[in-house]
């Protein structure tokens, strides 16, 4: 039976004391991209040996004292990018050291690594799966929602302890802390949206320039629209629906989507008009990112590079792209001291010649 939910002061602090002893706890997160536009944290979950924890950010409930808490834990997480810039978003400033259980997988050499996979490999269960698009901003909580939270870390510390055993006899624990102290480190940098081009979804090169313009104020009206109720783009229309409305609109077409009507779909159309209307000198230019062709140096250092890189992983059982994905072999072959600063030192060491 799953814990209920933390949704007071007193019973987040007695869940801090609980948790008090333990230097590794685990830690996932839920949030509501799915169904809002504007995401936010939605539960915080966290599994101690014999406790579970569900945390409801939703009610107002001062986090503080439960972000001071962590700073000084090992956060066992899986796939941590993510839940830690949900968690930092909230309010987390100091992270220590994280444990990641996709990472440590990967680096033994599993192929299958999302964690069901590794909770049915090491403990012959199936995880449900039926609450992974659920709409984790409605309260209350269902109780196959809570079952579903809870098991996205109660499994985490003993996968943890066996992966961790398992790359300690491959000697891969060092690669293991640098790559998740680079994860560490990026999930504080805020990423940034390319908002003059957010507009360029799948399909909009396929449109001519006066087909890009009213594909962007489309957009741009969707972006409002879901704003407005808050719910995700996609909700409003499909980016595949709005690149198919620009090039039907261009060519003199009738467009209709049955389920927009009143306010949005005069909206709609008079963004299409504005856009129609405009002069060819606004419409978008199409951007021009010219790829240099590598010198013959320059192929000869990557194919280099990828025999090494190929050679290794055989030998190790990785996956190439996990000791340097093909565009890092195409920065070093272009500018190998640069290059090389991307990288980790274990990846480096592989890629040097011996």
């Amino acid at each position: 039976m799953s814990e209920p939910l933390l949704t007071t002061p007193a019973g987040l602090a007695d869940a801090v004391g609980v948790m008090a002893p333990f230097d590794r706890i685990a830690i996932d997160t839920e949030a509501d991209s799915l169904h809002s536009y504007f995401e936010k944290l939605c539960l915080i979950q966290i599994s101690v040996p014999g406790r579970n924890f569900l945390i409801d950010p939703l009610c107002e409930l001062p986090l503080q004292p439960l972000f001071e808490s962590l700073g000084a834990k090992e956060l066992v997480i899986h796939g941590a990018d993510y839940d830690l810039r949900l968690l930092r978003r909230a309010g987390l400033q100091n992270v220590g050291r994280v444990f990641d259980t996709m990472i440590a997988a990967r680096l033994t050499g599993r192929l299958e690594f999302s964690l069901s996979a590794l909770v049915t490999a090491f403990f012959g269960v199936v995880l449900a799966k039926s609450s992974q698009k659920a709409n984790w901003g409605l309260r209350p909580l269902s109780g196959k929602m809570a079952d579903y939270a809870v098991n996205d870390t109660q499994y985490l510390l003993a996968i943890a302890e066996k992966l961790e055993a398992e790359l300690a006899a491959l000697g891969r624990l060092g690669w293991f802390r640098e790559s998740c102290e680079r994860v560490t480190q990026g999930s504080a940098v805020t990423r940034e949206r390319d908002v003059e081009n957010a507009w360029r979804v799948a399909g909009s090169n396929d449109l001519d320039q006066r087909g890009a313009a009213v594909l962007r104020a489309l957009w741009h009206w969707r972006e409002e629209e879901a704003k407005a109720v808050d719910r995700p783009a996609f909700h409003i229309l499909r980016s595949e629906e709005l690149v198919e409305a620009a090039a039907r609109l261009i060519r003199g077409e009738t467009v209709e989507f049955r389920h927009l009507s009143g306010g949005r779909k005069r909206r709609f159309f008079s963004a299409a008009e504005g856009a129609l209307a405009l002069p060819e000198s606004e419409w978008p230019i199409r951007p021009f990112r010219p790829r240099q062709r590598p010198t013959p140096e320059e192929e000869e250092r990557f194919r280099g590079l990828k025999t090494r890189r190929d050679q290794a992983a055989t030998e190790l059982r990785l996956d190439p792209s996990l000791i340097a994905p093909k565009a890092a072999l195409e920065a070093l072959a272009a500018d190998p001291e640069e290059g090389m600063k991307k990288l980790l030192p274990w990846q480096r060491e592989l890629l040097r010649p011996h």
